[in-house]
């Protein structure tokens, strides 16, 4: 069968043959994938540099996709770290981290959308304690999974949600996504004061918007969680002390570790509920799997997500 191959991490995935994939236990089976994605997760895990790597290659990349059994039915499928992941015509699979998707559901919009819409989810479900009616703040909300935070925050009850990012004209059109206001990273000071940020950016415009954003507070004494999830602007990010004495702030992460399999597991029938009625808007872009190479290496839309077909 064929499959997007990682041989050496410097490299973008071939398109190659690969033996077909045998279960090793009872509670496993191999099943078609009929749509995955391509996100920041899948291209960490490609080129060694996300924190649950081994460093062993090669390497089939993909951590989930729409998938069918021999019967017919339709799943999504949320894989543990492995060498055979789902970018791939087959793949094995846990049979206790699938969910069956109705037939009318959409394989590409729920590949495309599953996982980016899982990571501020399962952050304000499982990681603080959010309350209904919090002033919630997205650092890189112009991205895929930001622009889903701004849905799912809403959704969760936010009264008002504070969209920020890089570019006016990308921001301007995060209003109609339930954004109530659009800051660039220089007008973080303008926020006031927020509840909650869900930062998929770190690196330095963290350790700069977050002195900006809590020194201007008006209320010290009040709570302000900052919720790492991502890293798009680097791994590292300089916080002074002073933003950690001057004001309540408390800084948690969300991800693998952080948040158990069993979690993420637990509440992908909700976000896969919610993404077959349409709940969310997610721009996707298709691509045939043989064209992994090309697509890997070209420039697209921060908010633009590929879903491959193999």
């Amino acid at each position: 069968m064929k499959a997007a191959v990682v041989s050496r991490f410097d490299e973008p995935p071939s398109y190659h043959d690969v033996p077909v994939p045998v279960p090793q236990k009872s509670s496993e089976m191999v099943v078609d994938v009929v749509a995955t994605a391509l996100h920041p997760r899948v291209r960490s895990q490609a080129d060694g540099s996300h924190y649950t790597s081994t460093g062993v290659l090669p390497l089939v990349p993909g951590i989930d996709a729409v998938v069918r059994d021999f019967r017919g039915v339709l799943y999504y499928a949320l894989l543990d770290d492995t060498a055979m992941g789902t970018m791939a015509q087959r793949t094995v699979v846990a049979k206790d981290r699938v969910v069956a998707l109705p037939n009318t559901a959409d394989p590409v919009a729920v590949a495309a959308a599953l996982n980016p819409a899982m990571s501020s989810w399962v952050a304000l479900r499982h990681r603080i304690n959010f309350e209904r009616g919090s002033r919630v703040l997205i650092l890189g909300a112009t991205g895929s999974a930001g622009r889903m935070a701004i849905q799912v925050a809403k959704r969760f009850g936010a009264d008002q949600v504070i969209a920020v990012g890089r570019s006016p004209q990308r921001l301007s059109a995060l209003t109609a996504l339930g954004a109530d206001r659009v800051l660039t990273f220089d007008q973080l000071d303008t926020a006031g004061d927020v509840d909650v940020v869900i930062d998929y950016v770190w690196g330095p415009p963290t350790a700069k918007g977050m002195v900006d954003l809590l020194s201007h507070r008006r209320d010290r004494g009040k709570d302000v969680i900052w919720i790492e999830i991502g890293s798009m602007a680097g791994p590292g990010a300089e916080i002074l002390s002073a933003a950690l004495r001057s004001t309540r702030l408390q800084i948690v992460g969300s991800g693998i570790g952080s948040v158990s399999g069993d979690t993420f597991r637990e509440e992908i029938p909700s976000i896969a509920e919610a993404v077959t009625a349409g709940a969310f808007d997610v721009r996707t872009r298709t691509a045939p799997l043989s064209d992994v190479t090309a697509v890997w290496t070209q420039s697209l839309g921060e908010d633009e997500r590929v879903v491959f077909l193999p």
